[in-house]
């Protein structure tokens, strides 16, 4: 499988061996969420969403930060422009539902997907870790909804995706006060799946995705999209949600396969427990 590399505005995509990795590269800025960023990540789903042979995206940061928040400069930018237009409430409506759509299709891609958190994720760098399958962190990452510091609210869906995680009790206190939670509560309070050193942070991201080659991929997105409104959905509609998933997933071959696998007495394909000793 070749290898590929994507070099975008303030991002890279590399795509090899099954495992795609997007990496904000713009340290000297803690890689804020820049207009160009933003249209990266366009581009990057793009990209993966057409490529089947991707089987799961990292999404992490350069030079000791994941993403420090907003571009500060560009919206001080905004703040100064002579034109009215610019700064009214409507026109940052406009700006948030640019940024919704593809939101959406990063939190509903078919892929697993793992947030590498290294230093800081700050108010939209820590939504999009939230928007993530699983985060994977340092033990110097650092999570703020730091939005109350400059007067904003949460946004890029942390409102939904954090009392989820959390519950409301910790995700209000995280949301009204803006205070850092390190790695370690993080770890605690089951945003953070994992904890590694900085060093290690990025092999262990990698070695994680790919556990995931072998799994069934129309299984694992079927999975993914049922489990991404349960919460708001009946258990009759969840249970509707089940047989209609399942009758995709046993009309596919891995399903076939597997079983034939199973009664011939071989190993499974995917199996997460021996990927992981073999890791």
């Amino acid at each position: 499988m070749q290898s590929r590399q994507y070099p975008l505005r303030h991002a890279m995509l590399a795509i090899s061996e099954g495992i795609a990795e997007f990496t904000h590269q713009r340290p000297q800025a803690r890689n804020a969420l820049s207009l160009e960023l933003r249209q990266d990540y366009v581009d990057m789903l793009g990209i993966v969403e057409a490529d089947r042979e991707v089987r799961a995206l990292i999404i992490t940061g350069s030079g000791g930060s994941f993403c420090a928040g907003g571009d500060l400069r560009s919206i001080r930018g905004l703040l100064d422009d002579p034109d009215p237009a610019v700064r009214e409430a409507a026109a940052m409506r406009r700006r948030l539902t640019d940024i919704h759509g593809w939101l959406r299709r990063l939190r509903d891609l078919e892929l697993p997907v793992i947030a590498a958190v290294d230093g800081a994720a700050a108010g939209a760098g820590f939504s999009l870790a939230l928007a993530a399958d699983f985060v994977l962190a340092s033990e110097r990452a650092l999570f703020s909804m730091a939005f109350v510091k400059i007067g904003l609210v949460p946004d890029m869906g942390a409102m939904y995706a954090l009392p989820r995680a959390v519950g409301m009790g910790l995700a209000k206190e995280l949301m009204y006060t803006g205070r850092r939670m390190d790695a370690r509560e993080a770890h605690q309070r089951g945003i953070v799946h994992a904890l590694h050193s900085a060093d290690t942070l990025p092999g262990a991201a990698r070695r994680f995705a790919t556990r995931f080659l072998d799994a069934p991929r129309e299984a694992v997105a079927l999975t993914k999209l049922a489990l991404n409104g349960a919460l708001e959905s009946s258990y009759d509609a969840m249970l509707a949600m089940e047989g209609q998933a399942q009758g995709i997933a046993a009309s596919t071959a891995y399903y076939r396969d597997a079983i034939g696998s199973f009664l011939r007495g071989e190993r499974p394909r995917f199996d997460w427990d021996r990927a992981a000793r073999d890791a």
